[in-house]
């Protein structure tokens, strides 16, 4: 599809960013790790390649239908709210996105994509701090389409760090980071558009399916 951007490495993208956090984590955001065409194919591509779904999921007691679409893919399953993922293969798009990640990660075996119609559609304060994702969790978030607002909370002193997420841009999350922090986006009535984000992972260790909430 053409070339990208990206480091050597988890280390190679916090040399290429400053670290987001002030503490307990790191977190880097490369506003443009896809050039414009390309990221432009890629959301066109998994726009229709993925099988997108409206999930149901148990939350305070009650099933409600979480507020996007989902679609899980990799060689492992996942479980979150409720919500079970069996192991799928790699749609084509898919499986050259995972392998661009990898050059600044280490090669994720599972993604979990979210597709934002517009800004009614938002996911709620979580962590992907699972121990099926190692001590440390290697997070890669790219999005595609509309510009949305993500914002970090450190679970202790409730500060906040808030960052746009433009057009193929990459935000890597390591460290401390998903023990410290929790992430969300919000609802907004100023975003436009459709946003496809694609969070890589690596599950490390065997046994149940991490259950995740969000």
């Amino acid at each position: 599809m053409g070339a990208g951007r990206g480091g050597a490495g988890a280390a190679g993208a916090g040399a290429a960013a400053a670290n987001l956090l002030p503490c307990d984590g790191e977190a880097w955001l490369d506003e443009a790790f896809l050039d414009p065409d390309l990221a432009d194919r890629f959301l066109a591509a998994l726009t229709t390649e993925l099988d997108w779904r409206q999930e149901t999921a148990h939350l305070f007691g009650r099933y409600i239908p979480l507020p996007r679409l989902t679609a899980w893919y990799g060689d492992v399953g996942y479980r979150y709210s409720g919500v079970t993922h069996p192991p799928a293969p790699w749609p084509a798009a898919l499986d050259e996105l995972r392998h661009r990640v990898s050059q600044v990660v280490p090669l994720p075996n599972s993604a979990l994509a979210n597709l934002y119609r517009d800004g009614r559609d938002s996911v709620s304060w979580h962590a992907d701090d699972e121990p099926e994702f190692g001590p440390q969790p290697v997070i890669a978030s790219v999005s595609l389409g509309a510009s949305r607002r993500f914002v970090l909370r450190h679970r202790r002193n409730g500060e906040r760090i808030t960052v746009e997420l433009p057009h193929g841009s990459l935000l890597v999350m390591a460290g401390a980071c998903q023990h410290c922090w929790q992430h969300a986006i919000p609802k907004s009535s100023a975003a436009r558009g459709t946003r496809i984000n694609l969070t890589f992972r690596r599950i490390v260790a065997a046994g149940e399916l991490p259950d995740q909430h969000e």
